[in-house]
């Protein structure tokens, strides 16, 4: 057996609570869950599925060598010009 780790963005839903998930590395590989806990799971299932399938077609199956860093960039905008 072989064991992958994937890095997963929990995105959380500001008006109807939960959080969608999305996996970087597994580009179409998307699921949500209305709590951290249910997400995360959600995430182990979807991409269970998402590798298998990549496996049945015979695709290459993606390796995370470097796990994604997050950063928050913060920007200034002046005032429009003819406003």
């Amino acid at each position: 057996m072989t064991t992958y780790t994937y890095t997963v963005l929990l995105e959380p839903d500001p008006d109807d609570g939960g959080f969608t998930v999305t996996v970087p590395e597994l580009p179409g590989c998307i699921t949500e869950g209305d709590t951290r806990e249910e997400a995360l799971a959600m995430a182990r299932e979807a991409i269970h599925g998402h590798v298998e399938a990549l496996r049945t077609i015979g695709e290459e199956i993606p390796v995370e060598r470097i796990a994604p860093e997050l950063a928050t960039v913060k920007i200034e905008i002046g005032e429009l010009v003819g406003a």
